[in-house]
């Protein structure tokens, strides 16, 4: 699977190669929300604050379309991981754009299962051509994946 993933985003990069690249860094803060379950008091979610910090490449497809792999460096409490987006970035308008795809998530220090495949949406508002605020939710697919909510800056080059 993860060969798959690698090889679809090699070939997107050199498919879009030609097309207009931008090559930007990004970073924030992350809110994650595990859910906790006590026999006796039922399920309590618990959050936990985080941070997060890394690059993305936007290939332009047409003028409203995009495509928008990241590597993502994040930490939540004690635990590390790498973020790995591909997303699909829609433009509503010259300001905002809508982003959604898959993630693949490395653990450093998880218990035993150190990939997780993830569903993303996320929102970017553009205050010019190189910096947008974005707001991220990435829904955890598996049992023990909690779902996080990402408020980050970006800057393109």
């Amino acid at each position: 699977m993860k060969n798959v993933i690698l090889l679809t985003i090699l070939f997107s990069m050199h498919y879009y190669a030609s097309a207009q690249t931008d090559v930007g860094i990004k970073g924030g803060v992350n809110l994650t929300f595990f859910t906790e379950n006590q026999e006796q008091f039922g399920e309590r979610p618990e959050t936990e604050f985080g941070y997060f910090g890394g690059l993305f490449v936007d290939f332009t497809v047409s003028e409203n379309f995009h495509i928008q792999p990241e590597v993502l460096y994040k930490g939540v409490g004690e635990f590390r991981f790498i973020n790995a987006p591909l997303y699909a970035e829609y433009y509503v308008s010259n300001d905002l754009s809508l982003l959604v795809g898959p993630s693949i998530n490395y653990f450093f220090d998880f218990f035993t299962t150190k990939f997780k495949v993830r569903a993303d949406v996320s929102a970017a508002y553009h205050f010019s051509d190189n910096v947008e605020l974005n707001l991220k939710y990435t829904l955890g697919l598996e049992e023990l994946s909690p779902n996080v909510l990402f408020l980050g800056l970006g800057y393109s080059f």
